[in-house]
């Protein structure tokens, strides 16, 4: 599943691609991906909007519109590739953004899980998918402090807690278990009972893996790529995240997986006592 550094990834390809280029149409082959509003005022109101900017708020990709803000989310499949408008339409490309550059931006999904929502600018900021959203991972309001508040009453295992986007934004799955065990903290510990320093160690670990996998252009894992096929390298410095049973890179011990909270877990029983 796409993560935080691989929608930023994505994010900075596409600048590169389609910025300032003007949306003239779009072909909708599979409507749920469309939120909101419906499909048809989706396709009259994205008619000859430009693209100003793209922006990422956690995995939310903003497409900045000129009365408009595109919002999509990737979820487990979700690529945009640049094609010719004469190149052959694959099964799973679902939306076509046509480009009056001759372009088009194609949203391609395997499993349509996908979403897109098309939201004035003016009510942006009151949109629920923005709204609910907690910090950024490089946010100056992201405090030690901050995160003993949000766990003080949480009897959750912090592996869930890492999980919820509403306390900090953009961390998935793979990435919260190498925050983890860099941070040597076990999975399962109740986020209630946290130290101050454990927080600190959380928020050190988020920002410098995190900012590695931006700077290798994300993880893949399975099927996930970016719009030019880049593919992330991060995946190479993953260091318990898929490992079950090879040797804890510390100390030796196989890394274990067990489920918390329905994810696939990583974790060293030594290293995260």
């Amino acid at each position: 599943m796409p993560e935080l550094p691989e929608v930023e990834t994505v994010r900075n390809t596409l600048k590169r691609l389609i910025l300032n280029k003007k949306i003239i149409d779009v072909d909708i082959r599979y409507e749920n991906i469309i939120e909101y509003p419906t499909s048809n005022e989706f396709k009259k109101k994205i008619k000859n909007q430009k693209i100003n900017d793209i922006k990422r708020k956690g995995k939310w990709l903003m497409f900045e519109l000129d009365n408009y803000y595109l919002l999509s989310h990737l979820r487990m499949e979700g690529k945009y590739f640049i094609k010719k408008d004469v190149d052959e339409i694959n099964k799973h490309e679902h939306i076509i953004f046509k480009l009056d550059s001759g372009e088009e931006l194609r949203y391609r999904d395997t499993r349509k899980f996908g979403r897109m929502l098309l939201i004035e600018k003016d009510n942006i900021n009151e949109c629920k998918q923005i709204k609910e959203l907690g910090l950024e991972p490089w946010d100056d309001n992201l405090t030690s402090n901050y995160l003993l508040e949000k766990y003080k009453s949480k009897r959750l295992p912090i592996k869930t807690l890492l999980l919820d986007q509403s306390i900090i934004t953009g961390i998935g799955n793979i990435y919260a278990d190498e925050i983890l065990f860099l941070s040597k903290i076990n999975p399962l510990k109740v986020a209630s009972t946290l130290t101050n320093k454990e927080c600190k160690s959380i928020i050190a670990n988020t920002r410098s893996i995190l900012e590695k996998a931006i700077e290798l252009g994300g993880t893949t894992i399975k099927s996930y790529e970016s719009s030019e096929g880049v593919h992330g390298r991060f995946q190479n410095n993953l260091l318990v995240h898929n490992k079950n049973g090879e040797m804890c890179p510390n100390c030796g011990y196989p890394i274990t997986k067990i489920v918390v909270g329905g994810r696939g877990t990583y974790y060293c029983k030594v290293c995260q006592k």
